[in-house]
């Protein structure tokens, strides 16, 4: 700072004026920082305003981010936001997954059987003679277990911990009807059920609490009108679940299916690599993000799309850090991980940030740990112990 001569030096009582509003205006400066710093951390401590949860199906990351011929647009995502690139399916086959991402646990089974009390399946993988050999097996205890576990448990999931925490929630399926909620399979089209809702694919039906109670199952509805109406209005719940249908969500139909409700390229082709879901997939995808951040809720609030896959398409038995464990060969005693494979996972923050990756090994229960951790709601099995769930909260902030 240049210094003053004698001769231009202000007066005695100019000085004090002067040093008088510089304190003023340094205290102000200093409050207004103050202020700006504390609704950051505020807002950093609190989590997002608005969660979207969109759940996709059955493909490793390398099928998917990167294959810019059939998924261009999920490809840009990964490429703008944030992505965990060590995520994975908790294990196989998909149910075990949904619920692992609302309850923390994949309540001992694996298969994709329907909900209901009296309903008992013995498991699809890591049996000898299963159509997918993963090198990993189930002990002959885990699948006694697992084939005596009736499909209506009676745990906690996330929704007693949003509605404890004062938060909202909805879960969007698209394709269930609206009249026959708990069915399994929807729609019937020409006298053939064509799987487009699946059951397996809305954990929600599947925890006793949540089904017995109609103010939850009110919470439930059909993603048709439905999201794109609470969008609309601005009445949008603090955590949302969307379950496209199996032609959106990359899972695929049979071809005789696809052909049925008139989206052939949902069954093509019917070996290799699904080119057609895929694509399917990656269009539905673009409706359904831009449909989110064209609203007045993406705009004017703290949110964040989470975009996720819940396992890969049987290529492998890797997991996270929560993935259960057998053994290598069958009646062994040498552990393998009963893992879901490796799987895509973009958080898209609708405050502007650099793009970050997260390289850690991490699945659903890392996932349903930082919305637990961002909104103070507590932990669900799994996820009470950074051992099998861990964090990945700085992907959720600008």
């Amino acid at each position: 700072m240049r210094s003053l001569s004698l001769k231009n030096r202000p007066r005695a009582g100019a000085v004090a004026a002067l040093a008088a509003v510089a304190l003023t205006a340094a205290a102000t400066a200093g409050a207004t920082g103050a202020s700006a710093a504390s609704k950051a951390t505020e807002n950093s401590q609190n989590g997002p305003d608005h969660v979207f949860v969109i759940m996709m199906e059955n493909h490793g990351r390398d099928q998917v981010i990167g294959n810019t011929a059939d998924a261009p647009y999920i490809t840009s995502l990964a490429q703008r936001y944030n992505e965990a690139t060590g995520y994975h399916g908790v294990t196989h086959p998909s149910l075990p997954n949904y619920l692992s991402a609302i309850s923390g646990s994949p309540q001992g089974i694996y298969d994709d059987c329907k909900a209901g009390a009296t309903v008992t399946c013995a498991p699809e993988e890591f049996v000898s003679g299963s159509s997918d050999p993963l090198n990993a097996y189930l002990t002959p205890a885990q699948i006694a277990s697992a084939s005596a576990q009736p499909h209506m448990f009676s745990g906690r999931t996330i929704v007693d911990q949003l509605e404890e925490g004062g938060k909202t929630w909805k879960a969007y399926m698209e394709s269930m009807p609206a009249t026959n909620k708990q069915v399994e399979y929807a729609p019937v089209v020409g006298g053939k059920t064509v799987k487009l809702y699946a059951q397996k694919h809305n954990p929600f039906l599947y925890f006793s609490d949540i089904v017995n109670s109609p103010a939850r199952m009110d919470k439930i509805v059909p993603l048709e009108n439905n999201l794109s109406a609470d969008l609309a209005s601005g009445n949008v719940p603090n955590f949302v679940w969307i379950s496209p249908n199996q032609c959106h969500d990359m899972h695929g139909v049979s071809p005789s299916s696809a052909a049925l409700v008139n989206m052939p390229s949902c069954g093509y082709p019917d070996s290799g690599l699904d080119h057609g879901a895929i694509k399917l997939g990656d269009d539905y995808v673009k409706q359904q993000v831009s449909e989110i951040m064209n609203s007045t809720t993406w705009k004017t609030t703290h949110s964040t799309i989470v975009l996720a896959w819940d396992e890969n398409d049987y290529s492998g038995s890797t997991g996270g850090p929560g993935s259960p464990v057998g053994v290598s060969t069958p009646n062994g005693t040498t552990p393998a991980t009963l893992g879901g494979g490796d799987a895509p996972l973009i958080v898209i923050n609708s405050a502007a940030g650099p793009h970050k990756t997260d390289t850690q090994v991490t699945d659903h229960y890392t996932m349903l740990s930082t919305i637990e951790h961002l909104w103070h709601l507590g932990c669900l099995e799994n996820t009470c112990s950074p051992t099998t769930s861990g964090t990945f909260t700085d992907l959720f902030r600008p």
